[in-house]
C-alpha cells in the first residue's frame, strides 16, 4: 500500500505496532480470558459517556452523516466508475487506480484525520519547543550577564572593602597621631595655667596639671627619636621645676606658720618650757602641727606616690628636711632643757636610763607626727634623721664625758645592762619602728661604755691581780683557814662570805671581774680578757704559793695553790668561751744575715730574680703563737698535785724509798764485779751489808710505820683545812696511798729473798700489806 506524501513516518508508531503484534504473537489469551474481556468491552460500551464528552459525540454523529453523505456520493461515483466503458489497458490501469484510491480513501477517511491532527499538534509541539530553547537561550545568555554582573558587583564589594579598612587604618592612626600630638599640644595649655597668677598649689587643677605634665614628660623621655624632643623635655622640664618650686614654697609656707603658732603658744604660756614638755600627745607642739598636716596631706600624699621619679625623691627629701628644721627648732631647747636638769639631779646609771627614757617617748611621739605629715614615708629610718640625730647627739655629749671619768666597774656594768638589755632590747624591740633612728647613738653609747669598761677592766687586772702585793693576812695560811672553820661551827647560816674570806684575794676579784664581764662585754673581748686575767691570777697564786711555802711550809705552799688552781678552774668552767688567743708577730731577724751578705758581694740589692735580694728579704716573717690559759692551768695544776703528792710520799715512806735504792745499787756493783772477779762479790749476802742488816731494816720500817701513824694523819688534817670536797681529797690521796704500799711491796719483795720469814716477822717486824691497806683506808 502507497503511503500518502507529505505524511512523514513516525518511528514510535511502527514499533509500537510491532511490539502489540508481538505480543499477540506470543501471549495468546485463553477464550477465558477473551470471554472477560468481550464481558467488559460489551459493559464498557453500553456505560453512558461523560458530560464533557457528549457534544463531541454529537460532532462525530454529524460527522459521520457527512461522511457517510459523502461516502454515497463517492459510491455514485463508484458506481458511475464501475459504469465507465473500459477502452484500453491504461484506462483500466487508471480505473483501476481510481478504484483503489476511492476504496482507500473510504477505509482510511479517519485516520488520515487523524494523522493530521497529530501532525498539527506535533507541529504546534515543535513551535512550543522552539519557544523554549529559544527561551532556554534567552536564560543563558541572561545567567551570563547575571554572572557577569556578580564579577563585577564582588569586584565593587572587594574595593569597597579595603576603601573602608584603608579608611579605617587612617582614622586609627590619625587617632594615634592626635594622641602623641596631644603630649606636644599640651605644653601651651599647662605654660598657660602655670603661668597665671591665680594659679597656685591649693588650686583644684594644680594636681591635675601636674599629673599630665609628669605623662607629658614620661611620653617625650621615652620617645627621644621624635622631631624637637629634647626641645619640648626642657620645656616640660621647667615647668616642672616651677611647679615642685611652689609645692616647696607652700609647704615651708604651712610648717613656718605652724611654728610661728607654736611658739607664740609657747610665749603666752608665760615662757615656761617646762609646761610643753611634758610628752603627751595633745600638747600645742604637737596638735597644731597635726593641723598643718591635714592641710598639705593631698599634696604630700601626691609627691609620695610618684617618689619613684628622681624628681619627686630630691623635693620628698627637701620636704622632710624643712619639716625636721621646723621640728628641731621647736623641741630642740625643751629636750636639752629636760636631760640637763636629769643630769643635774641624778647619777650616771640613773642619768642613763631617764634620758633614754625621755628621748624614748620623744622620738615616739615625733614620728606619729611624722606619720600624718608622710605616712609612705615613715618606715623609712633616714627620714627622720635631720631631727632625731641632733637629739640624741645631745644625749651622748651629756653622757661621754661622765662616762669618761667613770672608774667604777659596778657602774659601767650597770650601765651595760641599762643599755643593752632594757633600753634596746626591751624598748626598741616592742615599739622597733617608731625608735630605730635613736638606734645608732644608743649603740654608739653602748660601745663607748664597752671601751672604757674593756679599759677598767685591763687597769683592774693590773693593778689588783697582776700587780697586787700581798698583806700579812693574806699569806697567813693554814691560820686564815682553821680560823674560816672556827667561825663556819659558830655560825649557823650559810655564808659565801665565810668562803670568800678563805680564797686569796686576786683569785676573789678574777673571778667577781669574770662574772661581771661575762654579760657585758662582747665575746671576742671577753675572751681575750678572760685569757689575760686568768693567766695572771694563776701567776698571783703561784707566787703568793711560794711566799706561804717560804713563811708556813712547802706543803702549805702546795695545799694553798692546789686549793686555789682548782677553784678557779671550777669557776671558769661555766663561761663557755675559749681561754685561748692567737698573737702574731713580725720578726726581723733574718734581716741582719742578709745585710751581712749584701756587704759581702753575696747577695744583690734589688735583683727581684733571687730570694735573696734585700726588697725580698725587707718583709718580716709573722710568728704566730697560741696561748691557751686553760690547758696553762691545767697543766700547773698537775705540777703541783704530783709535786705534793710526791713530797707527802718521800715524807712518809723516804727510808724504804732510800733502802731501795741503796739495794739497787749494791746489785748493779754486784753485777759489774762479777764480770772481772767470778763469784768473789757474789757469794755475800745483802743482810752482811752495812746498811741492810736486820737492825738497820726494823729501824726504817719503825720510822715508816712511825710516819705513817703520826705524819700521815697530820697531811690528811691539813688536806681536809684546805680541800672541803672529800671526793678531791680521795683523787689525791689515791696516789699517795698507790705509792706507799708500793714501797712496801717492794722492800717486803726484797726481804723475802734475803731474809728468813722469821727474821721478817721477829726481828724486822715488816706489816703485811693488808693490814697496810686497811691502815690507810681509815685515814680517808
Amino acid at each position: 500500500m502507497a503511503t500518502k506524501p507529505g505524511v512523514p513516518r513516525s518511528g514510535a508508531i511502527s514499533k509500537g505496532y510491532n511490539f502489540s503484534t508481538h505480543w499477540e504473537q506470543n501471549t495468546p489469551l485463553t477464550e477465558q480470558q477473551q470471554a472477560a474481556i468481550s464481558n467488559l468491552a460489551h459493559a464498557v460500551a453500553e456505560r453512558p459517556l461523560p458530560p464533557n464528552l457528549a457534544q463531541d459525540r454529537i460532532s462525530e454523529q454529524q460527522n459521520g452523516l457527512t461522511v457517510s453523505t459523502k461516502d454515497s456520493s463517492f459510491g455514485l461515483e463508484h458506481s458511475a466508475a464501475m459504469e465507465a466503458v473500459l477502452v484500453n489497458t491504461n484506462e483500466f490501469y487508471k480505473w483501476f487506480t481510481d478504484l483503489e484510491s476511492a476504496l482507500k480513501s473510504e477505509t482510511e477517511e479517519k485516520y488520515r484525520h487523524y494523522v493530521d491532527t497529530l501532525m498539527e499538534r506535533i507541529q504546534i509541539c515543535d513551535g512550543i519547543l522552539q519557544q523554549v530553547d529559544d527561551t532556554l537561550d534567552l536564560f543563558n545568555e541572561l545567567q551570563l550577564q547575571h554572572q557577569a554582573v556578580a564579577t563585577k558587583t564582588k569586584t565593587l564589594h572587594d574595593a569597597c572593602d579595603r576603601l573602608l579598612i584603608e579608611k579605617q587604618r587612617l582614622i586609627e592612626f590619625s587617632e594615634a597621631l592626635r594622641s602623641k600630638l596631644n603630649y606636644f599640644d599640651e605644653l601651651e595649655n599647662i605654660s598657660t595655667n602655670f603661668y597665671s597668677p591665680n594659679m597656685n598649689v591649693l588650686n583644684e587643677n594644680f594636681l591635675p596639671l601636674l599629673k599630665r605634665l609628669d605623662d607629658c614628660i614620661t611620653y617625650v623621655e621615652s620617645n627621644p627619636q621624635y622631631a624637637e624632643s629634647s626641645v619640648y623635655l626642657l620645656k616640660f622640664r621647667q615647668l616642672q621645676s616651677r611647679a615642685l618650686g611652689m609645692i616647696r614654697s607652700h609647704v615651708l609656707a604651712i610648717l613656718k606658720s605652724a611654728s610661728s603658732q607654736v611658739q607664740a603658744a609657747i610665749g603666752s604660756s608665760g615662757g615656761s618650757k617646762a609646761s610643753v614638755s611634758e610628752g603627751v600627745e595633745a600638747s600645742v607642739i604637737y596638735v597644731r602641727f597635726k593641723a598643718a598636716a591635714s592641710e598639705l596631706k593631698p599634696v604630700l600624699e601626691e609627691i609620695e606616690s610618684r617618689a619613684s621619679r628622681k624628681e619627686y625623691t630630691q623635693i620628698l627629701a627637701e620636704c622632710h628636711k624643712l619639716y625636721c628644721e621646723q621640728r628641731l627648732s621647736l623641741v630642740r631647747g625643751i629636750v636639752h632643757q629636760r636631760i640637763s636638769e636629769f643630769a643635774k639631779k641624778e647619777a650616771l646609771p640613773s642619768l642613763t636610763r631617764s634620758g633614754c627614757a625621755y628621748l624614748m617617748q620623744v622620738c615616739q611621739l615625733e614620728h606619729q607626727l611624722f606619720h600624718h605629715f608622710f605616712p609612705s614615708s615613715a618606715e623609712d629610718v633616714s627620714s627622720l634623721a635631720p631631727l632625731i640625730d641632733p637629739l640624741s647627739t645631745y644625749l651622748y655629749d651629756t653622757l661621754r664625758p661622765k662616762l669618761i671619768h667613770e672608774t667604777n666597774i659596778d657602774s659601767l656594768c650597770e650601765l651595760v645592762d641599762i643599755l643593752k638589755v632594757e633600753v634596746l632590747g626591751e624598748q626598741l624591740s616592742r615599739r622597733s619602728e617608731s625608735l630605730a633612728g635613736l638606734r645608732p647613738t644608743l649603740e654608739r653609747i653602748l660601745a663607748d661604755v664597752h671601751e672604757r669598761l674593756t679599759f677598767r677592766a685591763r687597769t683592774h687586772i693590773r693593778d689588783e691581780i697582776s700587780n697586787y702585793l700581798p698583806l700579812d693576812e693574806d699569806l697567813d695560811y693554814p691560820a686564815k683557814l682553821e680560823k674560816a672553820a672556827t667561825d663556819e661551827l659558830e655560825t649557823t647560816s650559810d655564808d659565801e662570805n665565810l668562803v670568800f674570806k678563805t680564797w686569796y684575794p686576786p683569785l676573789e676579784k678574777t673571778l667577781s671581774c669574770l662574772s661581771k664581764l661575762y654579760r657585758c662585754l662582747e665575746p671576742e673581748v671577753f675572751t681575750g680578757l678572760a685569757q689575760e686575767v686568768v693567766e695572771v691570777c694563776s701567776i698571783s697564786i703561784q707566787k703568793a704559793s711560794k711566799l706561804i711555802s717560804k713563811r708556813s711550809s712547802p706543803m702549805d705552799g702546795q695545799l694553798f695553790l692546789i686549793k686555789h688552781l682548782l677553784i678557779l678552774r671550777e669557776k671558769i668552767a661555766p663561761f663557755d668561751i675559749e681561754f685561748s688567743v692567737t698573737h702574731k708577730e713580725l720578726d726581723f731577724s733574718h734581716l741582719l744575715e742578709h745585710l751581712r751578705r749584701i756587704l759581702r758581694g753575696q747577695a744583690s740589692l734589688f735583683d727581684w730574680s733571687r730570694t735573696t735580694s734585700l726588697a725580698r728579704t725587707l718583709s718580716p716573717r709573722v710568728l704566730e703563737s697560741q696561748i691557751d690559759a686553760k690547758k696553762e692551768l691545767e697543766k700547773s695544776l698537775k705540777a703541783t698535785c704530783e709535786e705534793f703528792i710526791m713530797s707527802v710520799t718521800k715524807l712518809v715512806v723516804d727510808p724504804m724509798l732510800s733502802f731501795v735504792t741503796k739495794v739497787t745499787a749494791v746489785k748493779v756493783a754486784m753485777s759489774g764485779s762479777q764480770n772481772q772477779k767470778g763469784e768473789l762479790v757474789m757469794a755475800k749476802p745483802l743482810k752482811d751489808q752495812a746498811f741492810a742488816t736486820p737492825d738497820k731494816v726494823a729501824e726504817l720500817v719503825q720510822k715508816v710505820t712511825t710516819a705513817i701513824q703520826q705524819e700521815l694523819p697530820m697531811v690528811m688534817k691539813k688536806m681536809k683545812l684546805y680541800l672541803q670536797n672529800s671526793e678531791t681529797r680521795k683523787i689525791l690521796f689515791k696516789p699517795i696511798q698507790t705509792n706507799i704500799v708500793e714501797a712496801h711491796v717492794q722492800v717486803l719483795s726484797l726481804l723475802k729473798v734475803e731474809y728468813s720469814p722469821e727474821e721478817i716477822q721477829g726481828m724486822i717486824k715488816m706489816p703485811s700489806i693488808q693490814d697496810l691497806q686497811a691502815q690507810l683506808d681509815t685515814l680517808l
